[in-house]
Parts: C-alpha cells; structure tokens; sequence
C-alpha cells in the first residue's frame, strides 16, 4: 500500500495509520505526565512548573514530530520505504564503498537498527503494563495482580502471532480512532475546567521553566521524552501506508488528540495537584477508571502489535541485507506480503519482554529504561538523513547542516538527559542493544570472511568450462541448476558433483542471487540471462530488501529469454559451508565461534528460496575463517 492510492482508499489508509503508526505515541499519556513528576525526579508540582512541562511537551510534538519526522524524515524515503535499515542502505548508496563515510555510516545505521531492537522489548513491556496499573487506581487490592495480569496479556499477545494480524487487524484503526477521541475528549473536560492551563501554548512557559529549574530543568527532559517515543514508528511504517495517509492521521486526528489531552491533564493538576499519583486515570473521576481500564489495554495491545510486527520487518530486512542469518519466516496473510511471523524472534522477544516486567515491576520503573533507546535511535535517523539529503539529493550544503543540524541539538539534548538514568535501567536498552550490534557485525564480518576465502581458491567460470568442455564429462537427461556466490569462481557444489559423480547435466545452469540496497526490484529487472555456450547459462536473480525470495517463480521468468524449466526434471545443487574457527584469523576467537554457531543453524538455503526440497542436493565443504 502506497501513497499513489486512489483517492477512495486514502480515508481508509488514514484510518489504518492511526491504528498501527501511532499506536505506541498515543498510549503514552498514560504514564509521561505520572512519571515527569514523580518523587524519584524531585521536579516541584507548581503552576509555574506545570505550564512549563506541558508547554515543552506540546511544542515537542510540534517540533519533533511534526517537523521532523512527518514533514522532513518521511521525503527521505528509499523508494517509498522507510525505516532505520532502509535508511542506511540509502544513505550508503548516496556514497561509494570506497568512500570513507561508507563503513561509519554501516556502523550508523547498525546501531540505529540494534537499538530498535531494545525499543521493541520495552514498548510492549511499559505499554502493558502502565495501562493495568490502572487497576491500583481503583483500589489498592489489585496490587498483587498487576504484574501476573501484565505478565498474561503479553503472553497471550504473542501466543497470537503465529495466526497473523488479517482478520482483527482491520478492527486496529477504529479502534485507535476511538481511543483518540476519548483522549481529546477528556482534555477538552479539563481544559473546559481549568482554562489557565491555555497558557501552555506560549513557549516562553517553556523556556522559563529551564530558567528556574536549571540541571533539575533539563534531567526533566528525560521523563518529558516519553511523549514522543513513537515517532520512529511512522517512519518505518511509510511503506504499508504512504506519506500521505499518515500525515492526514497525524495532523487531522493524533496531533489534536495528544495536545488536548496532555494540557487537560495539566489543567487536572492545577485544579488538583493530589492526582499527580496518577493522572491519566484520575481525568474523569472514580467511575471512568474500570472502563479507560479495559480502553487502555486495548490500546497497549495495539500498540504492542505494531512493534512487535515492526520487528519482524526490521529482521527480514536486516537478513536480506546480510546483517542476520537466514530465519525462518511465516506469512500470514495470502494477500499482504508485509504480514509475516518470525517464530525465532517472537519467542526471544517475549522472553525479554517478560524478563523486562518481573525485573521492573512498574512502569515507573520501566521508564528509566525507555528513552535512550529511543533517542539514540533519532540521532542516528537525523545523521543518516544529513548524508541522503546532501550527497544523494545534492541540497545546499548550509540548508542540510541547517535542516538537520537544529533536529540533531533537541536529539543530544534529550539523550544526554537520558543518559542520566543508565544505572536506573537504562543500561538494559543498551545492554540488548550491545548484544544485537554484536550480533549483526560478526555475521556481516564473517560473511566477507567466508567470501573472500572462496574467492581466494576460486577458479574462473569461463576457463574452466573451456579445458572441461576439451574432454567434456557425460552429460545426463535434465537440468542442473547451482547455485553461485557473487563473483567470478566456479560453485563448489559443481567441483563435487563431477568429483564424485562424474556427470554434467545436458543443460547446466548457474544462479547467482543479488540482494540489493533498494526495497523492491521490479519485476522485469528480476531476472537476466547470460549463454555460456555447450548449453551452459548464467542466470542473474536480483532482489530488493523487501522482496520474497522464491527462486521457481523467478526461473519461470526465464521463459521469455528461451530457457524453460521444468522442476521435476531439474536438480538444485546447493553448497552447504561447515564453518571452522581458526586462531590468528580475521575477527577475535570467540566472535568467529559464534559466528561458526550462527552459521550452523542458520535456515536452509532451499528452505529460504523456496526450492522444493524433493528436487535439492546438498554437497558440503569446509571452509576456514
């Protein structure tokens, strides 16, 4: 789904925006205004105080969001795809490899990408959580249940996954919808009710509140951050939706709703400073609270969702980039290609997830931890934009330094104000963080490793074929189809099929898959065909990082160039690398061990290309690094 929609779908691309883009943005009134002045933060509730937290959130959400992200961060997008991944790919075409910001801005995009990671774990942990808090509201009694009740909607949530999202996925935006009008409806109550808290849209409130609290000011920031967790979220998601669904969501519907609600809550504090305990809950008195209850949890679950799905997308891309190795990937929808289940990655999430709500216990807690994933995240997202807009847009080099460089201060400035609470929780983001980045470097690394050992014993196609085809083999009925690496050496698989079995298929072909750092290949650019003579071919599969790999389908396109396949006459020869970890080599012992695991029980090749496996001959060779 894209922004060219006809104009009759792009009311219900909004709708389905505001469910899944802004599910994790708009669930956060339930916890910013608890946390901003909690105890442990020794930020004075006053009106001065007030008016200027409510002013800087306001004005956040009009500078952050919608000048950063919905007007600037969503032109740069990688042919209509955004995201962390699709935006260092990007950035990294906008350079050669033999740049020398080609690997910083790898490095960039890897940490972006890490740290996202670390943000799906706590979102759907603090989200869950902050909305069954609302029980403790109601009565104290529930205390004791909060965490079991957390701990069983998100097992269930993800229980869910493997069954896809196609048929209540429809029923996310409406309800999303109703969940911000009840928002803006319950800040148009308080504000109705305390009208001075209008003075928040001045930002000299802004300003001054710095002015009189200083360092306590700014370590403030850290706790007013929580509003705008989720703004990457619309970025990601722009290739599901379009530019221009989700800007209508935001401007028509989410802005206005976060705004009302953010100054009804203030408003709620001047009139009664005692519900600071809990705002949220307490806008409308005691007997709203079991019914936002039940609306909030709802809303958490869907915004969960969003992350959860967001994940899986990042992984997939991340594995067609070559940064992860292959995994297994469920669809789940036969009409939407973006619908997929990664079990691997669902049960390892959830364990985190849980992990997250049993160690935290709250969602106070848990807020020391959310942030600085998040606005590390951003910092990475405005650096990368700097180099697509100067050297693949060619703009101005003032107006990019200008454009970015403004976004870039607010970033720092509220990472830095993050970075305070990295021994209140805010070392276990960066802790996952760590341990994903180091994930994604050691099998890129360990893939060039593996590469250009094969390249270094390769044997040029061309000459080999013209000294083999002096004394040719006996050639057998059917096609032979092997799989080739990226470069100019014959397929080991080939090497050990004539070794052992001393036969060439009467029509042998060699396929080489080429993954690209765009989101889509078009369909007539998949597929190019080269003849090598003595009925020998070269077959060219080119994929984007979003494209399903299914290498039938693709073969079937070489029909129009001449060479027809019929599977069950074809045999896939596919070479299976046993990795061995050598002392002195190219990386550290340990990360080529676990590069040597990571390898191992990586998917099948056939698996991931869709080969039938009926028609697959593994020949295995090792190979060390």
């Amino acid at each position: 789904m894209k922004s060219d929609s006809p104009k009759s779908n792009v009311a219900a691309l909004t709708v389905a925006a505001i469910g899944v883009v802004y599910g994790d943005i708009g669930t956060s009134p339930l916890y910013t205004m608890k946390e901003v002045f909690s105890k442990e933060h020794g930020l004075v509730l006053n009106q001065s105080n007030l008016l200027g937290v409510v002013s800087l959130i306001v004005w956040g959400l009009t500078l952050i969001v919608s000048l950063k992200y919905v007007t600037l961060i969503l032109r740069a997008n990688n042919r209509g795809e955004g995201g962390i991944m699709a935006l260092m790919a990007l950035a990294m075409s906008s350079v050669t490899q033999q740049s020398r910001w080609h690997y910083p801005l790898m490095l960039i995009g890897l940490a972006g990408t890490a740290l996202f990671f670390g943000d799906g774990v706590i979102t759907p942990a603090i989200s869950v959580l902050s909305a069954i808090e609302g029980l403790e509201v109601a009565t104290p009694a529930f205390q004791p249940y909060v965490i079991p009740l957390t701990v069983a909607v998100l097992v269930v949530l993800y229980l869910f996954q493997r069954k896809g999202t196609g048929g209540i996925g429809k029923w996310f935006g409406p309800i999303m919808l109703v969940w911000f009008v009840a928002l803006a409806v319950m800040g148009a109550i308080n504000i109705f009710r305390n009208p001075a808290i209008l003075a928040a849209l001045n930002p000299i409130h802004a300003l001054r509140f710095f002015l009189d609290n200083r360092w306590l000011g700014f370590a403030a920031l850290g706790a007013i951050f929580l509003a705008f967790t989720g703004a990457e979220a619309l970025y990601a998601d722009m290739g599901h939706f379009g530019k221009k669904p989700i800007r209508r969501a935001w401007f028509l519907a989410v802005f206005p709703a976060l705004a009302l609600n953010y100054l009804g809550q203030g408003g709620l504090l001047l009139s009664n400073p005692a519900a600071v305990t809990n705002p949220f809950y307490q806008q409308l008195g005691a007997w709203s609270i079991y019914p936002l209850v039940v609306m909030a949890t709802t809303a958490t679950v869907i915004a969960s969702q969003a992350t959860i799905s967001a994940t899986y997308s990042v992984t997939q891309q991340a594995i067609s980039l070559g940064f992860l190795p292959r995994m297994k990937v469920m669809y789940t929808s036969a009409r939407e290609m973006g619908q997929i289940y990664i079990p691997l990655v669902n049960w390892v999430q959830l364990f985190a997830v849980v992990l997250a709500v049993i160690g935290f216990g709250s969602s106070s807690n848990l807020a020391s931890a959310y942030g600085i994933a998040v606005t590390m995240t951003m910092v990475t997202t405005t650096l990368l934009t700097f180099f697509v807009i100067r050297y693949k847009w060619k703009y101005n080099l003032l107006l990019c330094i200008g454009a970015t460089g403004f976004f870039l201060l607010i970033d720092i400035a509220f990472f830095t104000a993050n970075a305070l609470k990295i021994l209140h929780g805010g070392w276990f983001p960066l802790a996952l963080g760590a341990i994903m980045i180091t994930v994604l470097l050691t099998w890129r690394t360990g893939r060039e490793l593996l590469f250009n050992n094969l390249k270094s014993h390769a044997i040029p196609l061309k000459d080999f074929l013209q000294s083999l085809f002096a004394s040719p083999p006996a050639r057998v009925p059917g096609t032979g189809v092997f799989f080739r690496a990226e470069g100019d050496g014959v397929p080991h698989s080939l090497l050990h099929n004539l070794l052992h079995n001393k036969i060439l298929h009467e029509r042998t072909v060699f396929l080489t898959v080429f993954n690209t750092d765009i989101p889509t290949v078009p369909k007539e650019e998949r597929v190019r065909l080269e003849s090598l003579g003595q009925s020998c071919y070269q077959v060219n599969v080119y994929y984007g990082f979003m494209d399903d790999r299914d290498i039938p389908q693709a073969l079937e396109q070489c029909k129009e160039a001449g060479l027809e396949f019929n599977l069950m006459e074809t045999s896939f020869f596919i070479a299976r690398h046993t990795v061995i970890s050598t002392v002195g080599g190219g990386m550290a012992h340990w990360r080529e061990t676990l590069f040597a695991a990571l390898s191992r029980n990586a998917r099948d090749a056939a698996d991931y290309f869709r080969v039938p496996p009926n028609r697959v001959i593994e020949l295995g060779t090792q190979v060390e690094i």
